[in-house]
C-alpha cells in the first residue's frame, strides 16, 4: 500500500482533473441509482394504483437519468486517461531523468534489458492504475455507500442481509491480492531478463551469425520465455479461481431477496416495486464489485511495478555534487592525482595509492597490461567514478568540489569504441556542442581528415548514421570521434588509441587527425606505439592498480626496471608486426 500510496503522489499537481472524475463519477453513480428506483415505483404505480400515464413519466426520468449517466460516464473516462496520460508522462521523464543522472557503477550493476522494461511496461502498468484503478476503486466505494443508503432505507433488514455478502467478497479480493502480488512482481522481472536478452542478441547478432549461435540465443531465450509463461499462467490460474468465486458470492444476494422478499409481498410488508428495486439496486452494486477482482489484480500489478520503478527513483548517484559546487572555468589543464585509491567493489583495489602531476599541455602516455587501472585513472580525472581514497586536482581544484557539467565541459574522453547515435552525420558531430555552427562543424571535420569523406555522400552532413553507427567504417567512426571532441574544444583530453582495425591509409589519417587534436592540449593516452610513447612528455606504467614507475622514455630506460622488460618484450616489435598489438 505504501508503494501505490507514493505512486499515487504523482497525481498531486493534477487534482482539479483528479477532482472532475471523481465529481463525474459521483453523478453518474446518483443517476444510476435513481433508474432501478424509477422502475420499482413505476411498477407499483401501473399494478398498484393503475396510473398508465404515470409509466411516461417513469420512462422519461429513466431515460433522462441513463442519458446524464452516460455523459458522466464519458467525463470520468475523459478525465481519468488525461490525469492517466499526464502522470506516466511525469512519471517516464523523472525515470529516464535519473537514469541519465546515474553514475557509472549503477549501470555496472543493471542490466540494460531490466532498466528498460522498468522505463516501458512498468510505467505502462501505472498508466492503466490511473486510467482504470484508482477511480475503478472510487466508483466501486461510491456506488456501494449509495446503493447501501437506498437498501437500508427501503428495508433494513433485508438491507442488512444483503450487504453482509459485501464482506466476504471484500476478504476474498484483499486475500486475492496478498497472494497474486508477488507472482507479477516475478512477471514483471522476467520480462526484464527477456528484454535483457533480446536487447543483447540483437545489438550483438553479426557475432550471433560469425559464430553460428542462433540455436544457443534460440534456446536462452526459450527458457526465459517459459518461465514467463509459467508465472503468467500461475497469475491466471488464481484469477479464474478468483472471478468465479466472486461471482457466486455476488448471486446469492439475488436468491435471498427473492426468497424473503416473496415472503414479505404475501404478507403485505413489500409491494412488487419494492422487490424489484431491491433486485435491480444489488445488481447495480454487484456489477463493480465484480470488478473489484480486476481492481485487485493492477493495484497488485501497480505496487510491483511501482515498486520497481521507485527503486531507481530512490537511487542516488554515488557521484554527487556538494551543495555549492564552483563552475570550472577555462582551466590550463594541471592534473594531479594525490594518493588516490578506488575499487570498483569489494573484491580488491583497482588502484592502491597513486600519485603524478602532469603540467598544461603534456601528452601523457598510460602503459600497462590489461587490467592494470589505466582506463580507471581515466573514468576518475572525468569523475565517472568517485576516489575512495586521495583527491584528484584539475589547476589545484578538488573536482569534487565543481559541477560535473563544468568539469566534463574541460575533460573529454575519446573512446576506443565509439558509440554513435542514430542521427545524421552533423548531428552527430555537434552531440557535444549543439550550438556549432555549420561553418566550424566543417572545420572541425577537415581537421580530423573527414570532410572529403561527408562531401562524397549523396546527402553530406545530413547523411543518416544507422543504429550505432554501423553505416560508417572503424576509420570513418574513429576520425568522427576526433571531430566531436574538436567542436567540444577540451582543455583536458583522455585517448583510447587503438588503430589496430584499420587500414594503412586510413591509420594515417587517423594519426593526422589526433596529431591536431592533441596539439595544446593535456592529454592522457592509453597506448601501445613506440612513436606516442617515445614522444610522450611522461609515462605512466601502471601493474596491478599500483603505479610502478613514471618518467619519460629516456629516464625508464635508463632505470632497466618494468617499463625497459615491457619495452623491449612487447613494444620494440619489427617493423609491420606493430598492428597485432591491443591494449
Amino acid at each position: 500500500m505504501r508503494t501505490v500510496l507514493r505512486i499515487t503522489g504523482f497525481v498531486q499537481k493534477y487534482w482539479f482533473m483528479l477532482l472532475l472524475a471523481f465529481l463525474c463519477i459521483i453523478v453518474g453513480t446518483g443517476f444510476s441509482i435513481i433508474v432501478p428506483i424509477m422502475i420499482g415505483n413505476g411498477i407499483d404505480t401501473v399494478i398498484g394504483m393503475g396510473q398508465r400515464s404515470a409509466i411516461v413519466i417513469a420512462a422519461v426520468v429513466i431515460v433522462a437519468a441513463s442519458s446524464l449517466r452516460g455523459f458522466a460516464g464519458y467525463g470520468q473516462r475523459y478525465f481519468a486517461e488525461v490525469v492517466a496520460q499526464k502522470v506516466t508522462y511525469n512519471i517516464r521523464n523523472a525515470l529516464y531523468a535519473r537514469l541519465q543522472r546515474l553514475s557509472y557503477s549503477f549501470h555496472d550493476r543493471n542490466q540494460t534489458g531490466q532498466l528498460m522494461s522498468r522505463a516501458t511496461v512498468d510505467v505502462e502498468v501505472t498508466r492503466m492504475f490511473f486510467a482504470m484503478g484508482l477511480l475503478g476503486m472510487a466508483q466501486i466505494l461510491f456506488m456501494a455507500m449509495g446503493v447501501g443508503y437506498v437498501l437500508l432505507a427501503a428495508n433494513w433488514k433485508l438491507g442488512l442481509m444483503t450487504l453482509a455478502f459485501v464482506v466476504p467478497v471484500a476478504w476474498l479480493a484483499a486475500t486475492f491480492g496478498r497472494s497474486i502480488r508477488p507472482i507479477w512482481l516475478k512477471v514483471q522481472a522476467m520480462m526484464g531478463f527477456m528484454g535483457n536478452t533480446l536487447e543483447e542478441s540483437l545489438s550483438g547478432v553479426s557475432v550471433v551469425k560469425a559464430f553460428n549461435h542462433q540455436q544457443e540465443e534460440n534456446k536462452k531465450f526459450a527458457v526465459q520465455a517459459q518461465s514467463l509463461y509459467d508465472s503468467s499462467m500461475e497469475a491466471a490460474r488464481l484469477m479464474s479461481i478468483n472471478m468465479p468465486t466472486m461471482v457466486l458470492l455476488v448471486s446469492i444476494p439475488t436468491v435471498l431477496i427473492l426468497w424473503y422478499g416473496g415472503h414479505q409481498v404475501v404478507a403485505g410488508s413489500m409491494t412488487v416495486g419494492e422487490v424489484t428495486q431491491f433486485i435491480l439496486l444489488v445488481g447495480l452494486l454487484m456489477m463493480p464489485i465484480r470488478r473489484l477482482g480486476m481492481m485487485v489484480n493492477l493495484f497488485s500489478r501497480t505496487a510491483s511495478a511501482g515498486q520497481r520503478i521507485l527503486e531507481i527513483l530512490d537511487t542516488e548517484s554515488e557521484v554527487k555534487e556538494k551543495p555549492g559546487a564552483i563552475k570550472l572555468g577555462r582551466v590550463k589543464g594541471e592534473v594531479t592525482f594525490e594518493d588516490v585509491s578506488f575499487s570498483y567493489n569489494s573484491l580488491g583495489a583497482a588502484l592502491k595509492n597513486v600519485s603524478f602531476e602532469v603540467k598544461p599541455g603534456q601528452l601523457v602516455a598510460l602503459l600497462g597490461r590489461s587490467g592494470s587501472g589505466k582506463s580507471t585513472i581515466a573514468n576518475l580525472l572525468s569523475r565517472f567514478y568517485d576516489v575512495t581514497g586521495g583527491r584528484i586536482l584539475i589547476d589545484g581544484t578538488d573536482i569534487r568540489d565543481v559541477t560535473l557539467a563544468s568539469l566534463r565541459k574541460n575533460v573529454v574522453t575519446a573512446q576506443q569504441d565509439v558509440f554513435l547515435f542514430s542521427a545524421t552525420i552533423k548531428e552527430n558531430i555537434a552531440y557535444g556542442a549543439k550550438d556549432a555552427s555549420m561553418e566550424k562543424i566543417v572545420e572541425v571535420s577537415k581537421a580530423a581528415h573527414l570532410h572529403d569523406f561527408i562531401s562524397s555522400l549523396p546527402e553530406g552532413y545530413n547523411t543518416w548514421v544507422g543504429e550505432r553507427g554501423d553505416t560508417l567504417s572503424g576509420g570513418e567512426k574513429q576520425r568522427l570521434s576526433i571531430a566531436r571532441t574538436l567542436l567540444v574544444d577540451p582543455r583536458i583530453l583522455i585517448l583510447d588509441d587503438s588503430t589496430a582495425s584499420v587500414d594503412a591509409e586510413t591509420e594515417k589519417l587517423i594519426r593526422q587527425a589526433l596529431d591536431r587534436l592533441i596539439k595544446g592540449r593535456t592529454t592522457f593516452i592509453i597506448t601501445h606505439r613506440v612513436p606516442i610513447i617515445q614522444n610522450a612528455d611522461l609515462i605512466l606504467v601502471m601493474d596491478s592498480g599500483e603505479l610502478a614507475e613514471k618518467g619519460t622514455h629516456t629516464e625508464l630506460l635508463a632505470k632497466n626496471g618494468l617499463y625497459k622488460e615491457v619495452y623491449e618484450s612487447q613494444l620494440l616489435v619489427p617493423q609491420g608486426a606493430e598492428e597485432s598489438l591491443v591494449d
